[in-house]
C-alpha cells in the first residue's frame, strides 16, 4: 500500500499515512482552498486501508486550527477510523492540543461524542 506523505503549508496540514510503519498523523493548520481536492486522496487511502487494517491503529491529530469546511472532512476521517475499530478493533485516537487552546480540546471532545470512540487527550 502506497504511503501518503503530505508536507504541510500555511493552509494545509502535514499528513502521513503509512501502514507499514503504523504512522497515521494529521498535524498543523487545515484551511485548504478546495477541501475536497486536498482530502479526497486521504479518504480514498483510508477506504483501502479499512479493507486490511493493522492489528493496532494509533492516529494522531495535532491540529492548530481548522476551518468549518475542514471540520466536516475531519469528521469523515474519524468516522472511517470508527468503522475500522468496529470491524476489527485496535484503533486509538490521540488528540493533541496546545495548553492555551481550550477550543481545540473542546473540538476533540465534540468529535469523541459523535464517533463514540474514546480519545486520548495530550496537552503540549
Amino acid at each position: 500500500m502506497d504511503v501518503i506523505s503530505i508536507k504541510g503549508t500555511d493552509d494545509t496540514p502535514s499528513v502521513t499515512l503509512d501502514k507499514d510503519k503504523g504512522e497515521f498523523v494529521f498535524e498543523g493548520r487545515s484551511l485548504p482552498e478546495d477541501v475536497g481536492d486536498f482530502y479526497q486522496p486521504i479518504l480514498n487511502w483510508l477506504d483501502a486501508y479499512a479493507q486490511e487494517p493493522n492489528d493496532t491503529t494509533d492516529v494522531m491529530f495535532k491540529l492548530e486550527y481548522f476551518n468549518t469546511a475542514s471540520s466536516k472532512v475531519i469528521l469523515d476521517i474519524l468516522l472511517k477510523f470508527e468503522e475500522i475499530n468496529d470491524a476489527k478493533g485496535g484503533v486509538t485516537i490521540k488528540w493533541h492540543y496546545h495548553e492555551d487552546e481550550e477550543d481545540m480540546k473542546e473540538a476533540g471532545e465534540e468529535y469523541e461524542d459523535i464517533v463514540s470512540e474514546p480519545f486520548e487527550y495530550i496537552v503540549y
